[in-house]
């Protein structure tokens, strides 16, 4: 499995570990998975790209432990662990910090595991199949907050927040006391509810990606909300996603 992170390693971008900062601080990353050599492999080409691998875990006892003191940006996070599985790894810590970001990287690509997954918190999901390139593109644009996910996999996570979405009872957005969004804000959440990232709401508003970054987060501010995956349910438990008028 390592082979395959080395045999990328040239296309990797050098300042990748400083994604969403302003200042010369890394991105803090911890990696957790139950195969030394993969594990190994992760950090070292992470670290290569200017993350900063403030810890590695391989079971998932271990992993709450070392998180709660390594306090990493992203958590970079295996589902299958001995002690305690990862689902419930990124359902404490994330718990115990909303502010975490949890990429899952898994070599399954069940619905099942996807779904369950995000439900107890992780912003995004790569399958191990991906490339170094790939892994680290989506470590970067997790730690910024965009919600990453293997192609095909996304739509999946859209399809389930949607069918989640007609079962309960009618939103009320307009109640007394409600949190107000501004049109630009709501114009984002709107985009994002569409499963854009980042990037191509920047480039659909013609905004800076730093814009839309200050957008989602005074938007989680104001609905209370922890993570992107948060705010998308959110959205489409009020139908924003299928507005076709946001960008046009």
């Amino acid at each position: 499995m390592s082979s395959q992170h080395e045999q990328h390693e040239q296309h990797q971008a050098p300042t990748a570990g400083q994604a969403g900062a302003d200042a010369a601080a890394p991105v803090k990353v911890m990696v957790v998975d139950d195969h030394p050599m993969w594990r190994d492999a992760v950090a070292r080409d992470l670290a290569e790209s200017g993350f900063d691998v403030v810890a590695t875990a391989g079971d998932g006892e271990q992993a709450v432990r070392r998180a709660q003191a390594a306090a990493p940006d992203v958590l970079v996070l295996d589902l299958n662990l001995p002690l305690k599985p990862g689902v419930q790894v990124c359902k404490e810590l994330v718990g115990a910090n909303p502010a975490l970001r949890v990429l899952v990287l898994s070599a399954s690509g069940e619905h099942a595991d996807v779904l369950e997954a995000v439900k107890s918190g992780a912003t995004g999901y790569l399958l191990k199949s991906a490339s170094t390139a790939e892994l680290i593109d989506a470590v970067g644009r997790t730690a910024v907050g965009d919600a990453v996910f293997t192609p095909g996999l996304a739509g999946l996570v859209l399809g389930e927040f949607r069918r989640l979405a007609s079962e309960p009872a009618p939103a009320t957005p307009d109640e007394p006391g409600a949190p107000r969004l501004t049109d630009r804000e709501t114009e984002v959440l709107r985009l994002v509810a569409k499963g854009l990232s980042y990037k191509q709401i920047a480039e659909r508003l013609v905004i800076s990606h730093r814009t839309v970054q200050n957008h989602v987060q005074n938007t989680l501010g104001k609905l209370q909300l922890h993570n992107r995956v948060e705010l998308v349910r959110y959205a489409i438990e009020r139908g924003l996603d299928t507005d076709d008028s946001a960008g046009a």
